[in-house]
């Protein structure tokens, strides 16, 4: 039997949830203090639809993740280089983890949500698996010597982790820009390539 369309009102119902779970953690001072409870009244449905929707906390945070997310994998996946197809191995891993980064910047606070997810591993989440699988594929295509390519990929995706960024963002006061040119240049370390990131007007 062919797969049965959501009812509209479902529909609604997610987009009005994904909005508001959007609004309550660019506004909150932690994650954790955004509930369920929270994003339900917000959105003005029941707890209960939520959990039909998204099953959990987890599944809604992952599912907000993949809708934001959709723009920057539309990037690389169809997009003109460095970060889309048709760049050197050695200009587009920089994109890639530049934009990565820019999104963590724009969406902090979603992002320490995503990684705080209890005991689901950061590491099996969907998206990060793209960017890995990505990023190792792209390093096996780099002359020089990178050794590990899957090691690699995992060593450079840390430098980017939401945690890292609050850190480095809060208590060591770098700007965009400075933590931007401080990944291009460890990266370039790493692999060889440009030193510098490209122009960025953010993942939003």
């Amino acid at each position: 039997m062919p797969e049965r369309r959501p009812r509209k009102d479902a529909a609604r119902n997610r987009t009005a949830a994904l909005a508001a779970a959007d609004t309550l953690f660019s506004r909150s001072r932690s994650p954790e203090d955004v509930t369920m409870a929270d994003i339900a009244a917000a959105a003005g449905v029941g707890k209960a639809t939520l959990f039909r929707a998204f099953g959990d906390r987890t599944g809604l945070i992952h599912a907000l993740c993949e809708t934001r997310l959709e723009a920057i994998r539309a990037a690389v996946e169809e997009g003109p280089p460095p970060l889309g197809p048709g760049a050197q191995p050695v200009e587009r891993v920089p994109a890639v983890l530049d934009a990565v980064l820019c999104f963590k910047l724009d969406n902090r606070h979603l992002a320490l949500a995503l990684e705080g997810t209890g005991g689901d591993s950061p590491y099996r989440t969907n998206h990060y698996e793209r960017w890995h699988a990505l990023l190792k594929d792209l390093l096996e295509q780099t002359p020089g010597p990178t050794g590990d390519a899957d090691f690699t990929a995992h060593a450079l995706l840390a430098a980017t982790r939401a945690d890292l960024v609050e850190h480095l963002t809060g208590e060591k006061r770098l700007s965009r820009d400075e933590l931007r040119g401080r990944l291009a240049a460890f990266t370039a370390r790493v692999i060889g390539g440009p030193a510098r990131p490209e122009p960025s007007t953010g993942s939003r």
